[in-house]
């Protein structure tokens, strides 16, 4: 999909054509063609997904979103006036999100972000561009002078939003994240699985030097208890977790109509 001279382009990894359709491929940023919208398929990781559309595309700042992700209408204006403020005082910054985790050792989620999953929106809403230490990976921007890769040692699909941002860190370039309202139209999550135990390890690993850190579920220390003790909280909550949930087979408009932000 092409658009007239955008400085912004959105990189997706899908595997559900049809989830892709109804949710992110019919943002009218994206559905009129002012944002161009590349799509990995296949790929064995999210950073290979990611690194290969960095690869594929020109645009200076580049949207990674998930295929289940609904932008309401002038988002792109929105993220405009985000980095515009974040210039002011962090001229070298190189991450941006809508959902993250604040930088600091107290647990404090900022949105806010329709969750479909949990049948609400989650997040405080931050009266700007807060400093973050990880993203939710529903939506990472990225600068893309900034010169940022994603690790492609990192498996599977998950916790790539904490890496990218301490990685980011590392290199003295900051992460933000702005109040930047979308519809995440996510399917209900039951448990973790043997991916996201992997991802974790391998994160904590990587980052033992920084830990500990905190990403959008779960808090990552030295000893990694969190971990059994967050799969135990998830099956003894599973029941009130699924009945919160919405449809997600409804389209992405629906929920933010219900927001207001049509």
């Amino acid at each position: 999909m092409n658009s007239v001279s955008s400085p912004f382009c959105v990189v997706c990894a899908a595997n559900d054509e049809a989830c892709l359709a109804r949710n992110l491929m019919s943002s009218e940023m994206i559905r009129t063609g002012r944002v161009p919208l590349h799509v990995e398929r296949g790929a064995p990781s999210a950073a290979h997904a990611c690194n290969g559309g960095l690869d594929a595309t020109e645009a200076p700042i580049v949207i990674f979103a998930h295929q289940d992700v609904y932008f309401p209408p002038g988002w792109e204006k929105r993220l405009a006036a985000a980095i515009e403020e974040i210039e002011k005082t962090d001229p070298d910054w190189a991450l941006l999100a809508p959902f993250g985790m604040a930088r600091g050792r107290v647990r404090r989620h900022l949105g806010p972000v329709w969750s479909t999953s949990l049948g609400r929106i989650v997040g405080a809403v931050p009266d700007g561009p807060h400093p973050a230490q990880s993203f939710d990976e529903l939506v990472i921007v990225m600068r893309r002078d900034a010169g940022l890769r994603f690790d492609e040692a990192l498996p599977g699909f998950h916790l790539y939003g904490l890496d990218i941002v301490q990685t980011s860190l590392e290199a003295g370039r900051g992460a933000h994240v702005a109040p930047l309202p979308l519809v995440h139209n996510d399917d209900f999550h039951d448990i973790l699985r043997r991916d996201f135990t992997e991802a974790f390890h391998y994160v904590r690993r990587k980052w033992r030097h920084r830990l500990p850190l905190q990403s959008a579920i779960l808090r990552l220390s030295r000893h990694g208890l969190e971990l059994p003790h967050l799969h135990w909280r998830l099956r003894l909550s599973m029941a009130r977790r699924r009945a919160m949930a919405g449809d997600s087979a409804l389209p992405g408009r629906h929920y933010a109509r219900l927001c207001g932000w049509e």
